[in-house]
């Protein structure tokens, strides 16, 4: 016969204010196998968990139950105290009265949640006598972690890491580590150049002795469970060979084809071997095969005449590489919706109508134009912009129903970069709410608008188009009541932040939860 202990917990008024407690652990003491029941108004606390380890103790319990909170809560809490008092902690089971019963029955007579609660006890009570005792085993792990994403996120978790003393598998799917933020000008709320921060980690990532670098790499398949996976990593083949190139740069200087920068998102050219920017990690060219006229069509060849040292291999393949790890950190980051789904913003159509990220580029000194900004179209400074927010975002109908977070914040910063640059300019702001929730955030903005001067109007806009030269921008301000109509050299949409497009695969691979969205 099972010697079976349940304790009522009142949860100060929470539980006892729609349930009886003590009659329901009056009416446990009746079913076979309870030995000892009670009513206590906070079985959580320190009193309450030592006089379950006592009564434990006192009665030779063989099973408890308490009947108390959700099992998310305090589960773990009382089944440590279980196992302090000798007793498995797997003989310890939870019975949800509040979440499931108090809360959503508040009956002040007390019936109903009563007897839905002793209900709930005693269903309780008979899976905690079919229960077995259960052991906890210990099970080899390799103590090794691979990081998916060389963004900034995944080299500051793979130099955490490593600095624990943890070996680090760091795979970039791109030619070098860095992700979106080696794209940046300067960082919010601190307006401190992004390079600065992010250069610095990632030399460090790639001299570590703890971390093995595999950029131009994806995920190719992984078995195993935790602690134990075996991951295969497809390199791709760079077409140059990483043990004898230099970084001197004298192939793709050479390289007589360009192709458009996806680094530079589109507003510059690129040799068909390239690096994506100069500070790329590690400093290796990759040759983009689709335009190159040598793996196209066998003609060319000038960047492996130039090589000193013969790194220049038109035959290599890709490589499948199996590496065995314990854990597995996924950092993939983010992209942006393709601006092309807003006709109304004429992107694509319009040539000065362009992304953040292109603004960044332009903003940035070691972009395109050299930190100058001046419109895509015809290389004049811009006297009128226009920034444009939630592009996307908080749109069900055209976008996502999600806030990307950090629009606000990065339109303020592209305000002062531009008043900075453009001293003379006008910086205006169409926005739904601003949404500065962070240290010393609202401050930032605030600083934008009375410092910087940028003009902030809350409202919509309904059409962009091209007049005499002009980005002609109609909205409304709600504020003012009022049509606004502006006449901008150049427009900036502060599109909606997105998952990569392989999120939704990769995460399939690894066997990891994601949302509608993807994330």
């Amino acid at each position: 016969m099972p010697r079976i202990g349940v304790f009522v917990c009142q949860c100060g008024n929470n539980i006892e204010s729609t349930v009886d407690t003590k009659k329901v652990a009056e009416e446990m003491k009746k079913l076979p196998g309870v030995v000892f029941t009670c009513s206590y108004k906070f079985m959580c606390s320190s009193p309450g968990q030592e006089m379950l380890k006592e009564m434990i103790k006192k009665y030779d319990l063989d099973g408890v139950v308490v009947s108390a909170c959700s099992p998310h809560m305090h589960e773990a809490t009382f089944r440590k105290a279980c196992e302090k008092a000798g007793l498995n902690p797997y003989r310890c089971e939870i019975s949800n009265i509040r979440e499931q019963c108090s809360w959503v029955h508040p009956d002040k007579t007390k019936k109903t949640g009563t007897l839905k609660s002793i209900d709930l006890t005693r269903m309780t009570i008979e899976r905690l006598k079919r229960n077995r005792p259960l052991k906890t085993i210990s099970m080899p792990v390799t103590k090794r972690a691979l990081v998916i994403g060389g963004g900034i996120a995944g080299i500051q978790a793979a130099l955490d890491m490593a600095e624990g003393g943890i070996e680090v598998i760091l795979v970039e799917k791109e030619p070098s580590i860095g992700g979106n933020m080696a794209r940046l000008s300067e960082t919010f709320p601190t307006m401190d150049c992004s390079q600065c921060i992010l250069t610095p980690k990632m030399v460090e990532a790639e001299l570590n002795e703890k971390i093995k670098l595999y950029t131009y790499s994806e995920i190719e398949k992984v078995e195993g469970y935790i602690g134990n996976f075996t991951v295969t990593i497809r390199k791709k083949a760079r077409y140059v060979k990483e043990d004898l190139c230099t970084g001197c740069g004298e192939c793709w200087e050479k390289c007589p084809f360009k192709a458009t920068s996806e680094f530079e998102m589109e507003l510059k050219e690129r040799k068909v071997i390239y690096t994506p920017f100069p500070q790329s990690v590690p400093n290796v060219p990759v040759i983009d095969a689709p335009n190159c006229v040598m793996i196209q069509k066998g003609k060319c060849g000038v960047c492996a005449k130039v090589c000193g040292p013969k790194a220049i291999d038109f035959e290599q393949q890709d490589e499948f590489i199996e590496e065995k790890v314990g854990a597995i950190v996924v950092a993939t980051g983010y992209e942006l919706m393709p601006n092309e789904r807003f006709a109304e913003y004429g992107y694509g159509k319009i040539k000065d109508v362009i992304s953040g990220l292109q603004f960044e580029r332009l903003a940035s000194s070691s972009g395109p134009t050299g930190g100058k900004i001046v419109r895509p179209s015809d290389g004049k400074v811009p006297e009128t912009v226009v920034f444009i927010q939630c592009v996307g975002s908080r749109d069900e109908k055209k976008g996502v129903a999600y806030c990307s977070k950090i629009c606000c914040m990065y339109t303020a910063k592209h305000t002062m970069l531009y008043k900075h640059k453009v001293h003379h300019g006008q910086a205006y702001v169409f926005y739904m709410d601003i949404r500065s929730g962070g240290k010393r955030y609202e401050e930032f903005v605030r600083r934008a608008i009375e410092h910087d001067g940028a003009m902030y109007l809350r409202g919509r806009v309904s059409r962009v188009y091209e007049k005499n030269g002009k980005v002609i921008v109609q909205g409304a301000d709600t504020l003012s009541g009022t049509q606004v109509e502006i006449e901008a050299d150049m427009v900036v949409l502060a599109t909606a932040i997105v998952p990569r497009k392989s999120a939704i695969e990769l995460a399939q691979k690894l066997g990891i939860g994601y949302d509608k969205y993807g994330f």
